[in-house]
């Protein structure tokens, strides 16, 4: 709609550097590196149930959004206005902007539908009011983001808040119906599986790959890693500092055997083996990273013991 273009125009042309700075840093927290940076610090640092339930609400959001892109179709507004809207944060910086299988579509904003399901939910789980103080006010600031660096139209950001509460809603009446966590994630699974006759987003395939890593390391970790909560600061960097370079090894790593050319190619294989990297990854750093865990805890004893001789 047209005021949605004025709107995006005036944002832009009236926030300079600080609006760029602004769009940059809040779309952060919508975006799947501070997505995952807040789950680790949940699951590794606060506590392991509660990081699974949100980790998986949010992992099952950003499968169904795409799946809802390819039906709308709607393109960014910095791709059917060029002169009007400029397109200051992209989703993938180093493919093209125009590139439509890697930036993704429109319509609903991923971002702005993440939001709920992980900071709405923490808030929920922490029962603080400092929290959902803190929940509301980002699901605000990272929807205005989304639509100031010309990714997303107004109404794009609406109905993403819309999806990420629906998606609240239906996990909810998951664990109060069906009883069985197997189950509950089979039913998941099932709700993702026809975007692979439609959908060919590189997001989507990379969500539904952390998916299945997610729910198949879920019963693994629970029965072989039986990680413990911690509340060693040491330990707690160490295991955020350890996940993150894992993740960045292991998806370095597991494009060695194929060509660029192919990977970037967007043929369904290419996608498909996109998918099984992501769910090797996803099934590495929560069912058998933690596995090393203990480790870390000594580090941390060592560190504190030191520090309480030297204060004698």
């Amino acid at each position: 709609m047209e005021w949605e273009v004025r709107l995006i125009e005036w944002l832009q042309s009236n926030t300079g550097d600080i609006g760029m700075a602004f769009g940059k840093i809040f779309s952060f927290f919508g975006g799947e590196s501070g997505l995952l940076l807040v789950f680790l610090l949940v699951l590794f640092c606060w506590k392991k149930e509660a990081g699974k339930r949100l980790g998986l609400i949010v992992v099952s959001v950003n499968v169904w959004l795409p799946m809802i892109k390819a039906v709308a179709l709607r393109p960014r507004p910095y791709v059917t206005y060029p002169d009007r809207v400029e397109a200051r944060v992209l989703v993938d910086a180093d493919a093209a902007a125009q590139d439509v299988a890697a930036q993704g579509y429109s319509f609903p904003s991923m971002h702005a539908a993440s939001v709920p399901p992980l900071y709405v939910s923490l808030a929920m789980e922490a029962k603080k009011k400092w929290m959902w103080i803190t929940a509301i006010a980002l699901m605000v600031l990272v929807g205005v983001s989304r639509v100031l660096v010309g990714m997303h139209y107004p109404t794009d950001v609406l109905a993403g808040w819309g999806v990420g509460f629906a998606a609240i809603g239906i996990f909810r009446l998951l664990e109060l119906f069906v009883r069985k966590e197997w189950l509950r994630h089979l039913i998941v699974l099932c709700l993702t599986l026809p975007g692979l006759f439609y959908v060919r987003t590189q997001d989507y395939f990379t969500a539904l790959g952390l998916l299945i890593g997610f729910i198949t390391a879920i019963p693994f970790e629970r029965k072989y890693t039986r990680f413990q909560d911690t509340r060693n600061i040491w330990a707690m960097l160490l295991r955020i500092v350890g996940a993150f370079a894992l993740y960045f090894v292991l998806n370095t790593l597991l494009k060695l055997p194929f060509d660029k050319a192919f990977l970037d190619g967007g043929s369904l294989g290419a996608y498909l083996i996109r998918t099984v990297r992501y769910t090797v990854i996803m099934f590495l750093i929560i069912g058998v990273y933690p596995k090393i865990f203990p480790l870390f805890e000594k580090v941390g004893k060592k560190k504190q013991h030191f520090k309480e001789k030297y204060n004698q």
